[in-house]
This record gives C-alpha cells, sequence and structure tokens, in this order.
C-alpha cells in the first residue's frame, strides 16, 4: 500500500488507520507487561506494574494525537476532483488542520503561485481573516513575502483558481528565487507549501 503524504488528498483517512494501529500496539505493549507480571508474581505490586505504567504514557500521547485526526473530516471526492480539475498545473496541497496556539482550522486546499496563496475551506467554523493573517505572518517570517487569502465559497474559489492557472507564468517570473541548501530540490512554491504544512496536523 503506498503511503499517502500530509498535504495529498486522502491523508486524514490514511492517517486515522496508522494511528489507529499505533495506538493499539502502544497500549497492547504496557498492558502486556502488566499481566504478564500479575500472572508471574500473583501481585499487582510488582516492578512489572511501574515499567507499565510508564509504558502508557508514550501511549496517552499517540491516543491525544488520534482523537485530534479523527476530528478532522475527509475531504469530499467530488469536491477534489473539481479543485484537481480546474487547479492544472499550480502547486495544490489537500486536507489539511492548520493548527496555532488560538485557533484551529480545517482547510480543503491551497494552490500556491508566485507571491499568491489562495486556499479554500468548506468548514463553517472557520475564521477566515485570522487564519490567513496568521499563515500570512509565519511564511512571511520565513522570507515569503506572499498574500493569502482563503475562500469560503467554493464557486469564487475556483474562479480564483482560473485566474491563477491563466496568469501563472507572469506571476512567477517576477520572483528571484535562490533554492533551499536544506531542500535543494524543491522550488519556491513547493517551500512554501512545505512551510504551511509544516503548521498542519
Amino acid at each position: 500500500m503506498q503511503k499517502v503524504h500530509k498535504g495529498d488528498y486522502g491523508y486524514f483517512q490514511s492517517e486515522k488507520k496508522r494511528r489507529l494501529i499505533i495506538t493499539a500496539v502502544l497500549f497492547a505493549v504496557p498492558l502486556l507487561i502488566f499481566f504478564t507480571g500479575w500472572i508471574y508474581f500473583q501481585s499487582r505490586a510488582s516492578i512489572c506494574t511501574v515499567i507499565a505504567v510508564v509504558g502508557c504514557l508514550p501511549a496517552c500521547k499517540s491516543l491525544v494525537g488520534l482523537i485530534m485526526i479523527f476530528r478532522c473530516a475527509n475531504m469530499d471526492p467530488k469536491r477534489y476532483e473539481t479543485i484537481r480539475n480546474r487547479a492544472k498545473n499550480l502547486t495544490m496541497s489537500y486536507e489539511m488542520y492548520v493548527t496555532f496556539y488560538e485557533k484551529s482550522g480545517y482547510i480543503d486546499a491551497f494552490a500556491i503561485c508566485g507571491n499568491v496563496v489562495a486556499g479554500y475551506s468548506s468548514s463553517k467554523k472557520i475564521d477566515a481573516a485570522f487564519m490567513e493573517k496568521e499563515i500570512e505572518k509565519i511564511l512571511r517570517k520565513n522570507g515569503y513575502a506572499v498574500t493569502v487569502k482563503i475562500f469560503t465559497g467554493l464557486n469564487s474559489y475556483l474562479e480564483r483558481l482560473d485566474s491563477l492557472v491563466e496568469h501563472k507564468d507572469s506571476l512567477e517570473s517576477k520572483i528571484e528565487f535562490k533554492p533551499n541548501e536544506q531542500y535543494p530540490d524543491l522550488s519556491r512554491n513547493e517551500l512554501i507549501k512545505h512551510t504551511i504544512l509544516a503548521i498542519s496536523l
């Protein structure tokens, strides 16, 4: 089975399965140690109980991550196909749950083209203005002088994608770009995408 990477369509569905298995294994190991020690020593007051309790800490951390990922809805397949078909050769990122200290929000898709980052969110709870401001702030701190806009209407977003596709060459040709030493194979658009994914669940 091919791994689905963060930012690819189907990431949440794949990640839910992966984290569920990892969490189950992390809980199973200390429980096995506990019950083995109980049977062997005929008492719960043994070193095995201490090991089992300490061993539950990584499992509990994994459980928190599992709960967070289960809160994220999978992207609607029809919506994905619609966006993907209109995005053509734009640098795209899908299914992101972007988190900040104050607020978090689900973003169905981001299109990155030159100094423009256009996102779409189907979430009715998202504070688009806050997310735009914070994402833009993070990107600018990383040296990308971009403008971030998050649409909550699909038709408006599709129109924006059409415009970006049409003007892609002119939007990207004006920007001077020096490859990143850490990621020499990534283009500027891909580095911006990489930065956005770094603040996503």
